[in-house]
């Protein structure tokens, strides 16, 4: 155990960062993001909508094309989620907007999709998460805007009246305090952290990412990449890890209505920053509290580097939270700031390439493939090898090599990201 210590108001900022970004969500979190927006402004206009109209920009439509929306009955896309959240979703539930709908709303939603009661279009701008819903009721209307994070509601307006208006919408950069983050302070915050300061949030990621990843093994969801892992690759430690992550986003993608706790918006990011931790932990038998600790550091790491990615990109988040996941078990296993920043440059330093295609199934794949890449990563750490400064976008201090990916990713990936989305909306 390292002795330093964090002073007082960056060891509460950092407690308030794993509050705010580790929460519970059901379903994919772009198509909840916008049945929660749907589901506030029926909320907000105080009558049953006859009609709806959505706004969104690329990304949200780039990751919900693909995934199917929880408690709907297989049923995809941005109409589909509205209308699920206009019908049956309880805005007060957050990213668990869903969990209030019935198998006797389903019949509703597909009859709304059939009418065209929801009609759908691309928000063009710079805006790289921003949804905007207008529900109407004979003369009677709403409007919400989400911006930025998946549930900032920066703009409600009632019958021509504006009841909430923020210029600024919270910025994903440096998002209340996330700038502050740096993989020395990290590691001191996990190693000295009050469990019972963050117990609660941890123990109910275990619960419910550990939950979901045991329904993808033992159900059929997706393409099973989890299920194929172990039926053709073994069942080793490795293969362990990296199966029962994309086990998890098999069963998140195809609509399996079981929460998980996310991270940086992202449930597939939540399961992939915990779930090879979890594995790891088991096998080396390491008890609650050094658990809970390296999970506080893993998510804390992805948490890192998406702070300078940006929620949504053409970067893949799996990539960043399965470097988490490689610093965590290098934690585990002893290494100290040297060997933790090794697993961290070699796991981006390698696979950090993977575009995002939006949410879908496939995502499942990739996941495997991230947390196969941070093993790697932590086994060439331990070994004292780390991708040398100057080495493509490495450098010879772990920041900024993290720095440069976020760049990377969030600049001069942006040209990606449209080219991306052209493709899939077929324009």
């Amino acid at each position: 155990m390292r002795h330093a210590m964090l002073d007082a108001k960056t060891y509460r900022t950092y407690v308030d960062i794993l509050k705010r970004e580790l929460i519970p969500a059901l379903g994919c979190t772009e198509p909840i993001a916008v049945a929660y927006a749907a589901a506030y402004a029926a909320a907000v206009l105080k009558a049953r909508p006859e009609r709806a109209e959505v706004w969104c920009s690329g990304n949200i439509v780039k990751n919900v094309k693909g995934v199917v929306v929880p408690k709907t009955g297989g049923l995809k896309g941005i109409d589909a989620a509205a209308i699920a959240g206009i019908v049956g979703g309880d805005a007060k539930a957050g990213m668990q907007v869903l969990e209030a709908v019935t198998d006797g709303d389903q019949a509703e939603i597909r009859r709304l999709l059939a009418e065209n009661f929801c009609r759908t279009h691309l928000l063009l701008g710079d805006e790289t998460l921003m949804i905007v819903v207008k529900v109407f009721a004979g003369d009677a209307s709403a409007e919400v805007t989400i911006k930025g994070s998946h549930t900032n509601i920066c703009r409600v307006v009632r019958d021509g009246e504006v009841l909430i208006d923020r210029d600024v919408a919270v910025k994903e950069e440096g998002a209340d305090g996330a700038s502050a983050l740096n993989v020395r302070d990290i590691i001191t915050f996990a190693d000295t952290v009050a469990i019972k300061d963050i117990a609660p949030i941890i123990a109910d990621q275990i619960e419910k990412n550990t939950r979901i990843s045991e329904e993808g093994l033992s159900g059929h969801y997706g393409v099973g990449v989890g299920r194929t892992l172990l039926k053709y690759a073994g069942t080793d430690l490795r293969t362990r890890a990296k199966a029962r992550a994309a086990a998890g986003s098999d069963a998140r993608m195809s609509g399996c209505a079981l929460p998980v706790v996310i991270n940086s918006g992202s449930g597939n990011q939540g399961m992939t920053a915990s779930l090879p931790v979890i594995t790891y932990a088991e096998d080396l038998e390491i008890g609650r509290d050094k658990l809970y600790r390296a999970l506080v550091l893993s998510n804390l790491i992805a948490i890192h580097q998406k702070t300078a990615i940006g929620k949504l990109s053409a970067f893949c988040g799996a990539v960043s939270a399965a470097c988490g996941a490689g610093a965590a078990i290098t934690y585990m296993q002893g290494g100290d700031f040297e060997a933790i920043s090794r697993t961290i440059t070699n796991a981006i330093g390698n696979v950090g390439g993977i575009v995002c295609d939006g949410a879908k199934p496939s995502c499942a794949a990739k996941i495997a493939s991230a947390v196969d890449a941070a093993i790697m990563a932590h086994h060439l750490a331990v070994e004292g090898q780390a991708f040398s400064d100057g080495e493509g976008l490495v450098t010879a201090d772990v920041e900024g090599t993290i720095a440069n990916i976020g760049q990377m990713a969030s600049k001069g990936m942006k040209s990606t990201d449209l080219e991306i989305l052209k493709l899939m909306v077929g324009g």
